[in-house]
C-alpha cells in the first residue's frame, strides 16, 4: 500500500476516521513516501514540518492544554467570566468528569500526529543514501529530539501511553495498549540520548531554532528529574552548564522580549514570525490578553492574586513587574506607549466608578473586574504596542515561546544537587538566578534550601508550563505530593482564597468563576489527566482509563 504524505493523511492514521479508499488512492498534489526522501533538501523540508507540529500552527490544538496546566495549579484562574468555560472547567476545577474534555482530546491527537510524522522521518531519512551522512544523521537526531519531546508532553499529562515507533495503519494503532510510565520515560531517554550524540551545539543564522545538543541534554535532565533520578539529572545538567554555550541574560525583562528571541539563555523555543495572511505567529498574547484592549484579548489564563502575593512576600519586585500586569497600574514594564492604555479607559463603561471604588490613579490601566476573574494578565506573553504587528490576532504574534531556558537548567541542577546532599553547588546555581532578580543570596541548607529552590522555580518560571508538573512530582516532608497540600478542601491555595483576611477582594467579587477552585482535588485521581474518552472508545477498550476517572 502506498502511504500518502500529508498532514491530513497522517492525522487520519491516528484518529481512526479515514476510510480504506482514502488511504489506498493516490491524491493529486500529495507526495508519496516511495518517491520522496531522495535528496537532502527533501529530508530537510520534511523535518521542518516536524517542527510545525510543536504547536500545529494554531491556538487550539496544543496551546489550550499549555494554559490548562497553569489553570490547574495555584498560579492561574480560567479567567474569562463572560463566555462559556466548558473547555477548561471540568479539569481546572477538578470536577472529576474531564474524560470528554475537548482540549485534552485535541492535545492527545495532535501530539500523536507529531509523533507519527517524526516516525516517518526517522525511518525514511535514516535509509537515504547521501554523501553527507553527518547531515543525514543530524536530521534523524532532530526528529528523535522532537519525538522525545512529544512523548514527554504526553507522559507528564497522562502517565503511561501507547508507544508508537513506526508508521502504522489505523487498524494497527487501535490494538496498541498503554505502556507503563517507566517504559515511556525509558523510550524518551533513548531518543534524547541518541539525539544529543549527533546534534550540533549551534547552527548558522538561517537555521537557528532547530534542536541542538544542549536542547537534547537539557530536556533529558528534566526527564531524569521527573523520575527522581537525581545523579543522572545532576550529571547531564552539569554538562549543559559546563559547556559554556548558555548563560543568563543580564536582565530578567529581556527573557520574554521579542528582541531577545533565541538568546544566549534559550535552549529551545517555538519559532514564530508575523505574516499578514499565513498562520506563522503565536497566539498566547491574544488568548491571555485583557478583554478591554487596546487590542482586545480573550482573557483566558489570568494570574492569581496568590501568585502575585508570592512575589510580594519574596520582595521580588523585578520579576513581578515582568510577569504580571495588574489593574490599576500606572505603568507596564517595557511599554513605551502606556498613554494609549490610559486613553482606552474611556471604552470601559464603569471606569470612573472603578477608579473611585478601588482608589486607582486616574491615569492607570483598567482591566474590568466584571469580565475577568482576576484583573491581571500575563506580562510574559504580552506584546508592547510598538511590537504588535499590523494584524494583531491569533497566529500573528512574532514572540517565540520559550520551552526550555538556562535559568530552568540552573534550578533543576540546584534541585538535583540538594537531593544529593551537595548544598554548596545547589546554592551557587540557585543564587545565579536570584542575583539577576536582585535578590539576596540563599544560605540555607537541607530542606530549607529545597523549599527555597522550589519557591524560586515558581517565581522564575511562572507561566512556562512547569508549575503543575512540579507540584505533582515534588514530595513534602511526609512523602505526599506537594499538590495535595496546596489543593483539596484544606489546601493552602483554597483556604487563602476563601479566608476573608487573605482573599483578593476583586477576585472574590467576581464569582463568574468560583473562588473555591481546587477544593475537590483528589490525590488518588488528579496527579494525571484522564485518557480522552473517545480514544478509549475507538480502541474498543484496549486503552485503560486512569484510576478514578469516569
Amino acid at each position: 500500500m502506498k502511504h500518502l504524505l500529508s498532514i491530513l493523511t497522517l492525522g487520519a492514521a491516528l484518529t481512526f476516521t479515514s476510510c480504506e479508499d482514502f488511504l489506498t488512492e493516490e491524491v493529486r498534489g500529495q507526495l508519496n513516501l516511495d518517491s520522496y526522501f531522495t535528496t537532502v533538501e527533501e529530508c530537510e523540508s520534511y523535518i521542518t514540518g516536524c517542527y510545525q507540529d510543536i504547536t500545529c500552527g494554531g491556538w487550539w490544538q496544543i496551546n489550550t492544554v499549555w494554559l490548562l496546566s497553569e489553570m490547574c495549579c495555584d498560579d492561574a484562574w480560567m479567567g474569562n467570566t463572560t463566555q462559556s468555560q466548558s473547555d477548561y472547567i471540568s479539569l481546572a476545577h477538578y470536577q472529576g468528569n474531564g474524560a470528554s474534555n475537548g482540549p485534552i482530546s485535541n492535545f492527545w491527537q495532535y501530539r500523536y500526529k507529531g509523533i507519527l510524522r517524526c516516525n516517518v522521518a526517522i525511518n525514511q531519512i535514516s535509509q537515504v543514501d547521501v554523501a553527507d551522512t553527518q547531515l543525514r544523521d543530524q536530521l534523524v537526531g532532530e526528529a528523535r529530539f522532537l519525538r522525545g519531546y512529544f512523548y514527554f508532553e504526553l507522559v507528564r499529562n497522562f502517565g503511561g501511553v501507547p508507544l508508537i515507533t513506526d508508521f502504522l495503519q489505523p487498524e494497527d494503532v487501535t490494538n496498541i495498549p498503554r505502556s507503563s510510565t517507566e517504559e515511556v520515560y525509558k523510550f524518551i531517554e533513548e531518543d534524547l540520548l541518541a539525539a544529543s550524540e549527533v546534534l550540533p551545539e549551534s547552527y548558522e543564522a538561517a537555521k537557528v531554532g532547530r534542536a541542538t545538543k544542549g536542547a537534547a541534554l537539557g530536556l533529558l535532565g528534566k526527564v531524569y528529574l521527573y523520575q527522581e533520578k537525581w545523579q543522572e539529572a545532576h550529571d547531564v545538567l552539569k554538562t549543559v552548564i559546563d559547556s559554556g554555550v548558555y548563560d543568563l541574560l543580564p536582565e530578567f525583562g529581556q527573557v520574554w522580549d521579542v528582541e531577545y528571541d533565541n538568546s544566549i539563555e534559550s535552549l529551545f523555543e517555538v519559532q514564530y514570525e508575523y505574516h499578514a495572511t499565513l498562520a506563522l505567529g503565536g497566539s498566547l498574547a491574544t488568548v491571555t490578553g485583557a478583554r478591554n484592549g487596546p487590542g482586545d484579548g480573550w482573557s483566558w489564563c489570568l494570574p492569581t492574586a496568590n501568585l502575585e502575593q508570592a512575589f510580594i512576600d519574596a520582595g521580588d519586585t523585578v520579576r513581578l513587574k515582568w510577569t504580571i500586569i495588574t489593574a490599576g497600574c500606572t505603568e507596564i514594564a517595557g511599554e513605551n506607549r502606556f498613554n494609549e492604555f490610559v486613553e482606552n479607559n474611556s471604552t470601559v463603561a464603569n471606569a470612573q466608578d472603578l477608579i473611585e471604588e478601588y482608589g486607582w490613579d486616574p491615569n492607570c490601566y483598567i482591566i474590568d473586574p466584571s469580565q475577568h476573574k482576576s484583573p491581571r494578565v500575563i506580562r510574559k506573553y504580552f506584546l508592547p504596542l510598538e511590537d504588535r504587528p499590523e494584524v494583531y490576532n491569533t497566529d500573528k504574534s512574532p514572540l517565540n515561546h520559550r520551552i526550555l531556558r538556562f535559568a530552568d537548567v540552573l534550578l533543576m541542577y540546584a534541585e538535583a544537587c540538594n537531593e544529593l546532599g551537595q548544598d554548596g553547588d545547589a546554592q551557587e546555581a540557585l543564587n545565579r538566578v536570584r542575583t539577576r532578580a536582585k535578590l539576596p543570596a540563599v544560605t540555607a541548607t537541607g530542606h530549607q534550601l529545597r523549599d527555597a529552590i522550589r519557591q524560586e522555580r515558581r517565581l522564575e518560571l511562572a507561566f512556562e508550563q512547569n508549575r503543575l508538573y512540579d507540584i505533582r512530582r515534588w514530595k513534602d516532608d511526609s512523602g505526599q505530593p506537594v499538590i495535595a497540600s496546596i489543593l483539596g478542601p484544606n489546601g493552602s491555595f483554597v483556604q487563602w482564597n476563601l479566608n476573608e483576611a487573605t482573599r483578593d477582594p476583586l477576585e472574590w467579587a467576581n464569582q463568574g468563576e468560583s473562588s473555591d477552585k481546587g477544593s475537590t482535588f483528589q490525590l488518588n485521581r488528579d496527579l494525571v489527566f484522564p485518557i480522552p474518552l473517545n480514544e478509549i472508545t475507538m480502541s474498543n477498550g484496549v486503552l485503560e482509563q486512569n484510576p478514578e476517572w469516569n
